[in-house]
Formats: C-alpha cells, sequence, structure tokens
C-alpha cells in the first residue's frame, strides 16, 4: 500500500512467525493503550522499540470528491448542472451531521471511542485472537484505525486506475489480508491511529472518518450516502435511516439498499437481501444497531421498538454524473468537459486532468446563463427535429458576450450521448458538438458561407477603401492573387439564384450578399491577406489548423470548415470595437481546499476600432429592410448588425450581433450533402430554419444584455469616391453603356433627341464627361439623326449671319435683340437664341443678336 512499505513484518522480522507476531501484538496493545501497567521483560521492551519505529506520519490527503459544474439560473443564482465522479462524496462539517447518526455509528462500531487513545484494547485483541486461530482480520478496529485503513485505501485508490486489477488489489490487501500480513497491516493501522489522534481532535477524526467512507458502489461519505438512500441530508436523517447508514460501513455492498433484487448469493445460489425480502440483511444489521444504542442509553425504549418497526424504506435519489444528466445544457457540458480535459490549468499531463474532472473536487462555476440558454434550447426544439430521414441534419447556436468573450448559450438539435451502441445505430444522437472545433467538442466545423465575407469587408477597410465605393460586381470569371502571385481560376463562381450581379458599392454587396460583388472586390486585394485577416480574428479550421493553409479565390465565400463559435467571436470582435476577447466557458473554480481561481477575460485589439464602426455600418444593412437577415431580426429596437451564409445549398448560418450579445446559428448537413432548400420541415424548407432560431435567442439576449448604438462610422470610410466619367457621344448604346459599366457607372437610356449624330449614336450625356461620384446613374440620350447644329455667327454681318443659318439647314432665321452702338454701321451680330452649338431641328426659329448705329433700321445687314 503506499504510504506504508515498511510494514510491521520488516521492522519485527518474519522469523518470529505468526506467534511471535501475536504475542508481541498483545504487548503492544497492551503497553500502548495502558501505559501506566508494567510491561515487563526484554522481548516486551523490544517489541515495544520496534513498535516505535514503524512509520508514524500518515499524510491524509484529501480524499476524492466528484467535480461539479455550476450554471446560472434565471434569477443570477448558481445551480448544479452536472458532476463527474469515480466516488459520490459530499464533504460536510461535523455540525452537518444529526447526533443521532454519531450515537449509532459509535455505538455499534466504536462505544468506547472518547475513551481511547486511538486503539480500543479490548477489540484489538480480540481481533489479534481470531486471527492467531486463522480467521481473517476483520472487526476489532476502532473508528480511527478505521479511518486510518480508509485513508490508506484512498492513497491506492487515487494512485491506481479506477476498477483496474491494481486498485482492486490493493483494496483486499487493506481490508482482507490474512495471517501474518494481517497482523502486518494491524500494527501499522494501530500506529497510524496513533499519530492521526496526536494530531486531529476526536470530532475532527469522527467527520474524516464518515466523509472518507464507503457506503456501497460509488457513494461514499454520509452526506452523498443520505441523500442517495434516503433522499435527505445527514443532518436530517431519522432513527431508523441514521441507523441502516451507520450499520452499512461494516460492510457496504452487502448492506447497501440500492439494488432490489438482492446485493449476494445465499448458500444456494439465490440473490438476498432485497426487495422481495425485505432488505433482510440490512434490516437485521439495522436493529443490532438500534439494540446497541438502546444499550448504551442513546434512545429510549419506545424509540428502539419504534424505529424497528419499521421497513427498510430506500427512496433512492442518484446522483447522475456526466454531461448526459445536463439535459439540453449537455453539449454546453461537454465543451466545459473538453476544457478541462485539454487545459493545463488543471493538470500538467491529459491523465492528469482526467484525474482531476474525476477526482479533483472541484467547483467549476461557468458562463451559462439560463436567461438565454432555456430560450435557446426552447426555439431549437421548435424549430428543429433531432434527425430527418435521408440526411445528416445538423443546428447548433451558440451566443458570446463581446466585451468578455463568455459563452452564454449553446444548444444542439440532437440528442446527448456517449454510448456509441447508441450513437451508431440510433439517428439523432451523438456526443459531438456542433458549435465548436475538435478540441472543444471533437467536431470539425462547417462551411461557412458568406460569413466569412466579413474578412474581405476588413481588409478592404483596413486598406483605406471606401464602403461606398463603386465596384463592377457584374459575374464573370474572376483572378486573384495571394502574395502578388496570381491564383489560376477558370470558374465562374454563381451568384445566389443564378442573379448576374451589377455595379454596386461595397455597402450594397454587403446587404445584398452578392457573390461576385464580393470577388470583385478580393481581385483588388490579396487572398492570402484576407485569409490572414480571418487568422488575426482568432479564425481557425474546425479541426485545429489554420486558415491561410490554402488560399484559393473562392476563400472569401466561406468554403473553409470552421466552428460556429469561431465565427460568432469574430463578429463579436466587431461589437466589441475592434477587441476580441477569447471565448471561454468557466467564469472560475474552486478547488477541494477551497482555493479559489478566477479566469480573466483574455482579451486584444485586433482591428482599429474605427475599421470596427465602419464594417458595423455596413452590416447593420443585413437586418435592416432589404437585408439578407432582416427575417432574423427581433424588431425590439436594438441596434443590430449582421450576416448571412450559405455554401453550395448544403450548410447555412445566421451570426447577427448587438453591442453586448452575439449569436451565430448553423443548420446544415453534419455530413452528408442534402440541398436544404429542397427538403422540408414542417412546412419550411431548412435553408430558412435558422432564421427563427436566431431571432429567438437574440430577442432573448436583448432582455438580459442590453445592446447600446454601434458607433459612428469613419467619415473618411463611408466618402463617396469620385471617378473618371468617360464621355461616350459618339458611341452606340451598347457601346456607351458597356464604358460605363466598366467605369463603375449604372446606365439609364433616355429618350431620343434630336440630334446631329446619325440616327441611335448617343447625342449627349448628362452628368457630363469629367469627374463624378463611383456608381452614379448617368442617362444616355441616342441621337434621332434630324437636327443641326447652330453655328457661330458672332462678328458677321447680319445679313452673312442669316445666310450662315440657313446654310447650316435652318429655315426660320429672324432678327433677335438689336443693341444701339454709334460706331456698329447697319449692324453686326453678336450672337444667336438658341446659342451657338446647340443643336436643333429645322424648323426651330433661330434669332440674330446684333449691334447697330440705329436699332430703327431695317436694312438688312449692309457693311460699314
Amino acid at each position: 500500500m503506499p504510504g506504508a512499505k515498511r510494514t510491521a513484518s520488516g521492522v519485527l522480522g518474519g522469523v518470529l512467525g505468526l506467534a511471535g507476531l501475536s504475542a508481541i501484538a498483545g504487548v503492544l496493545v497492551t503497553a500502548t493503550v495502558t501505559p501506566t501497567v508494567a510491561v515487563a521483560g526484554a522481548a516486551a521492551s523490544s517489541a515495544i522499540k520496534m513498535f516505535d519505529e514503524l512509520p508514524s506520519y500518515l499524510e491524509v490527503d484529501t480524499p476524492m470528491q466528484p467535480t461539479t459544474i455550476y450554471a446560472l439560473d434565471e434569477n443570477g443564482d448558481d445551480f448544479e448542472l452536472t458532476s463527474f465522479y469515480d466516488q459520490n462524496r459530499i464533504p460536510v462539517s461535523y455540525d452537518d451531521v444529526s447526533q443521532t447518526l454519531y450515537d449509532a455509528l459509535l455505538s455499534s462500531e466504536d462505544p468506547r471511542y472518547y475513551s481511547h487513545g486511538g486503539i480500543d484494547i479490548i477489540g484489538t485483541t480480540r481481533a489479534l485472537l481470531n486471527n492467531f486461530q486463522g480467521g481473517s482480520t476483520q472487526g476489532g478496529s476502532s473508528i480511527s484505525q478505521q479511518y486510518v485503513k480508509n485513508v490508506l485505501i484512498q492513497k491506492c485508490e487515487q494512485e491506481a486506475e479506477y476498477g483496474s486489477d491494481e486498485q482492486k488489489a490493493c483494496y483486499y490487501d487493506a481490508i482482507e489480508a490474512e495471517g501474518v500480513e494481517g497482523y502486518e497491516r494491524k500494527l501499522q493501522e494501530m500506529r497510524y491511529a496513533i499519530s492521526v489522534e496526536q494530531e486531529y481532535s476526536k470530532d475532527e477524526i469522527l467527520i474524516g472518518y464518515l466523509n472518507i467512507a464507503n457506503f456501497g458502489g460509488s457513494t461514499y461519505g454520509i452526506e452523498a450516502a443520505s441523500e442517495y438512500y434516503f433522499n435527505t441530508t445527514a443532518a436530517d436523517l431519522t432513527l431508523s435511516q441514521a441507523a441502516t447508514l451507520a450499520g452499512m460501513v461494516q460492510n457496504p455492498n452487502r448492506y447497501r439498499i440500492d439494488l432490489p433484487d438482492g446485493t449476494y448469493t445465499n448458500a444456494d445460489g439465490a440473490l438476498v437481501n432485497g426487495e422481495a425480502d425485505g432488505y433482510s440483511a440490512t434490516k437485521t444489521r439495522r436493529d443490532y444497531v438500534l439494540d446497541r444504542m438502546l444499550d448504551d442509553g442513546k434512545i429510549t425504549q419506545e424509540q428502539h421498538d419504534s424505529a424497528k418497526a419499521e421497513e427498510i424504506a430506500p427512496n433512492i435519489n442518484p446522483r447522475e454524473t456526466g454531461c448526459g444528466a445536463a439535459g439540453g445544457s449537455a453539449y454546453f457540458c461537454k465543451y466545459v468537459q473538453q476544457t478541462i480535459l485539454t487545459d493545463p490549468a488543471f493538470g500538467e499531463t491529459a491523465e492528469d486532468r482526467a484525474l482531476t474532472l474525476r477526482r479533483g473536487g472541484l467547483k467549476i462555476y461557468t458562463t451559462l446563463d439560463f436567461n438565454i440558454q432555456m430560450p435557446a434550447e426552447a426555439t431549437m426544439t421548435a424549430n428543429t427535429p433531432s434527425y430527418i430521414d435521408g440526411m445528416d441534419f445538423g443546428a447548433a447556436a451558440v451566443t458570446v458576450e463581446p466585451s468578455t468573450g463568455r459563452i452564454l448559450a449553446l444548444a444542439q438539435n440532437t440528442q446527448f450521448s456517449e454510448d456509441p451502441s447508441v450513437t451508431d445505430t440510433q439517428p439523432g444522437y451523438t456526443s459531438l458538438v456542433y458549435a465548436a472545433d475538435s478540441a472543444h467538442g471533437s467536431a470539425n466545423g462547417f462551411e461557412v458561407g458568406s460569413t466569412y465575407k466579413l474578412f474581405t469587408l476588413i481588409d478592404w477597410l483596413e486598406n483605406g477603401r471606401s464602403v461606398n465605393e463603386v465596384v463592377n460586381g457584374v459575374n464573370r470569371v474572376f483572378q486573384g492573387t495571394c502574395d502578388g502571385v496570381t491564383i489560376p481560376n477558370t470558374q465562374k463562381i454563381g451568384n445566389y439564384g443564378n442573379a448576374g450581379g451589377y455595379t454596386g458599392t461595397v455597402a450594397n454587396f454587403t446587404r445584398d450578399s452578392l457573390n461576385s460583388g464580393y470577388l470583385a472586390m478580393a481581385t483588388q486585394l490579396d487572398v492570402c491577406e484576407i485569409n490572414r485577416v480571418a487568422e488575426r480574428f482568432g479564425v481557425t479550421l474546425g479541426s485545429g489548423g489554420s486558415v491561410t493553409e490554402s488560399n484559393f479565390l473562392y476563400n472569401v465565400l466561406g468554403d473553409k470548415n470552421i466552428a460556429p463559435l469561431s465565427m460568432a467571436s469574430a463578429y463579436a470582435t466587431i461589437a466589441n470595437n475592434g477587441i476580441r476577447c477569447e471565448p471561454h466557458a468557466i467564469d472560475r473554480y474552486i478547488d477541494a481546499n477551497g482555493n479559489e481561481t478566477t479566469f480573466e477575460p483574455q482579451c486584444e485589439t485586433v482591428v482599429d476600432s474605427n475599421v470596427a464602426a465602419t464594417a458595423a455600418y455596413a452590416l447593420k444593412t443585413v437586418m435592416a429592410s432589404g437585408g439578407t437577415g432582416v427575417n432574423a431580426n427581433p424588431n425590439d429596437g436594438t441596434d443590430l448588425i449582421g450576416k448571412t451564409g450559405t455554401h453550395q445549398s448544403k450548410q447555412t448560418m445566421m451570426i447577427e450581433s448587438s453591442t453586448a450579445a452575439t449569436t451565430a446559428v448553423w443548420v446544415g448537413n453534419s455530413d452528408r450533402e442534402v440541398a436544404l432548400e429542397r427538403t422540408y420541415y414542417n412546412g419550411t424548407t431548412l435553408n430558412q430554419l435558422r432564421y427563427p432560431i436566431a431571432r429567438d435567442i437574440q430577442a432573448a439576449a436583448n432582455i438580459h444584455y442590453p445592446g447600446a448604438a454601434f458607433p459612428e462610422p469613419d467619415g473618411n470610410l463611408i466618402r463617396r469616391v469620385l471617378v473618371d466619367l468617360p464621355d461616350v457621344t459618339g458611341m452606340s448604346v451598347d457601346e456607351a453603356t458597356s464604358t460605363l459599366q466598366s467605369a463603375g457607372f449604372s446606365v439609364t437610356v433616355g429618350d431620343s433627341v434630336v440630334g446631329d449624330q446619325p440616327e441611335g449614336i448617343i447625342q449627349r450625356q448628362d452628368p457630363g464627361a469629367g469627374q463624378a461620384a463611383g456608381g452614379s446613374v448617368v442617362t444616355i440620350y441616342p441621337s434621332n439623326g434630324e437636327g443641326s447644329e447652330v453655328p457661330d455667327v458672332t462678328g458677321l454681318s447680319v445679313q452673312a449671319a442669316f445666310s450662315a443659318i440657313t446654310g447650316a439647314g435652318f429655315s426660320n432665321v429672324e432678327r433677335g435683340d438689336c443693341s444701339q452702338k454709334s460706331n456698329a454701321g447697319s449692324g453686326k451680330a453678336t450672337g444667336t437664341d438658341p446659342e451657338a452649338g446647340t443643336v436643333a431641328d429645322a424648323d426651330t426659329v433661330v434669332r440674330v443678336n446684333y449691334e447697330a448705329r440705329s436699332c430703327g433700321s431695317s436694312n438688312s445687314g449692309d457693311d460699314d
């Protein structure tokens, strides 16, 4: 046994044999317990000397305790979500146990407990004589000795794998050894018991024993036993219940009362001590305890008789263990479990962390908030089935707090099970946490679709480009670059619904989630740089790899497998002014010794606040009228950003966020590839299910975590960008349209106008060539071919002006306004109305304005 390798036989010498050890033990018992009695003889003195040389210090480690996981209920109070344990134990203090239980235990196990010094001479002598006669070393031990025995068993169990042959051998060695080995154990127990009595008070030893003792199966300690067998506490046990539990410690698995079929077999091979025989063995043992209590005067005859008349009536209240006990929060529990098993804060090695989880007695206080979790579970149940025939259907939702990274809710459509016989054969059962990556839930993520466009948007803004800049987003085959090197691409990637795309602003591309628009933006950026932006935002592949491992143009549309939680964190970063806080599920924990460790938020700035604010400005359009995410808006007045995502009709996402809470929802194929828009559940196509789920969860989050208005965008990043507007007059309508669209303008064709261009050729445009805001609408006017241009006749005589105008094709020429001037002679033209350069049809009246010495003259225009 660990801590007791230097045994009595090693000190006293095996040559003495069984008889010698028996004799020495008798001397030691007498000398140790009644030192005032003279013990004569060299052998006795030598035996006492050698006994004193036995190891005396017993390190009392904290016994195995369950690790308990807590969440916050709707009132903000901590409540137990589940626990993990090898031994179900709930340590209590001395005052938490009823006096009735103490009386029952001491009367039946150690009536002289408060008067001896750790060894009961009468009981121990009886046991030694029994062993000398060939019996096993059972009974006769004081409570202090039994405490020592349990401490030694606990040490062995903590160092051996649970349920292993090594652990079983240790247990047998501690309680069942016979002959010389029995004396070895008894003598070492005695030595340790004396030491323990010198170090601890009687009450401390008694409660220590009750906290460490086994009560059958995996139930340890009086509080766990009270809850398990009778659904009560150690402080509220009835006399019959106390006597029953006190009687169990002699042989816990024989007297347990949670096996209705029986706990052991009789000589005939039949199970006994079950429900059918009224738990007869346990009842007999209980009645023995009651008799001892009566003899000791701890109870009255009336109490004795009344308790004896009671049947053994178990009220089994199992303490469920593992994530399966966490109900709809099982997948969050699994995330927490994986955190403990992988975080070095809980142990240096994987084995250490596994033992900490099952035996460390931690109280884990998580970030889960049932104000959000319960609505998340409810809407998931209302909107999704656990499985759909013909596909591996999955759905997951996760909500995080942007300012801290705390995971507030995590829900999933499937039923939780870690039993391969269930998960491999029954649809809708899994232990995979779809919202998490492989390290935190064994899932590998999913294609996140257009939610990945966020990183192109951020890269665009970080390059100083405006969301109101116009880009030609007409669909075509695009070419991108990676660190300046062209990425080969011959594929024309479609838009949703096979839309052809358009020339428009980045803000509009974001609102409409236009693939070709974002591909056009990416061609003006760098794909590797875009993926590095995602990496900076903490985004990794669901498998744990880097999103920069491969770089293709279509990456910007979200083809990589990423955990929904990772994407939620990225959008939470925008909501938190560019500061990313690592998602976490544990706020703090308290170890078995009462030491508290708090996990502070791990936050860092990954993008400038002005860029984050401008990205939010664009992402708000997604949640507004006309945006692709408007159906997920709870319309409660909360300022929201968001983004939709669909990947090849098999995966969908909806991410939305206030400044205080971010919700990401994934609905799709967990394995196979089935078109979601052609598959229905309750009359709704599967690709539409993300909207009500996200809406309901975000609505709950908005109530309990109210969001504020998003910051104003950077004025420079929302500026209207002026670009060159080409001159398209003289071009055909098609040529003019193509030229303008390629330059980033929208085009409207106006009615034909009188023009001197050939019919159908552009006569004029509005606005005219020069500088204009990118994306402006340019109206082009084709010529009807019937117009002429009014010539410039300034300086000509009136007569010559008339001739020039009629020569240009105008038949109606008249004198216009006259300005009298002394040296003007008979008249000179000063201009026309319409003015020179105007294109008009032949019937247009053209008036010649002139100056003359006398405006009253009707001379048709003689020169001076």
